[in-house]
């Protein structure tokens, strides 16, 4: 199961860590030109940077704490807020009435539910 962990966080690192940057590099009239970034219309590009610097910072903390044995607590609770990032990014989906969208961040809830569960729960670094 500590092997399955380390893929789910590492999958979620390079995912979030893309997403992320991607966010923080291109101005928001680019990312909105965009089809699966249209939902950035309804928010300031300040917002969205803060939404990608959220993103990176995860995916840092999914890996570095652990990888370096700094303060590898910092694991799961970068999933728990992946998961309350995803959460938000659902319901904003969901009001803009984007149901493979929403679809897509269940799943990644679900993938950085169990590292949160995982990490916390019966199999934390020890």
């Amino acid at each position: 199961m500590n092997i399955v962990l380390w893929i789910l966080a590492g999958l979620l690192a390079a995912l979030f860590l893309a997403a992320g940057g991607a966010k923080l590099a291109q101005p928001k009239d680019k990312l909105v030109a965009s089809p699966n970034m249209a939902w950035a219309q309804d928010f300031s590009p300040g917002t969205i940077k803060l939404i990608g610097a959220l993103e990176v910072l995860a995916a840092v903390g999914l890996i570095l704490p652990a990888a370096l044995d700094i303060i590898p607590v910092l694991v799961p609770m970068a999933a728990v807020g992946l998961v309350l990032l995803m959460v938000g990014a659902a319901i904003t989906h969901a009001r803009r009435k984007e149901p493979s969208a929403i679809v897509t961040n269940l799943v990644l809830v679900a993938l950085a539910g169990v590292v949160a569960w995982g990490r916390f729960g019966p199999y934390p670094f020890t």
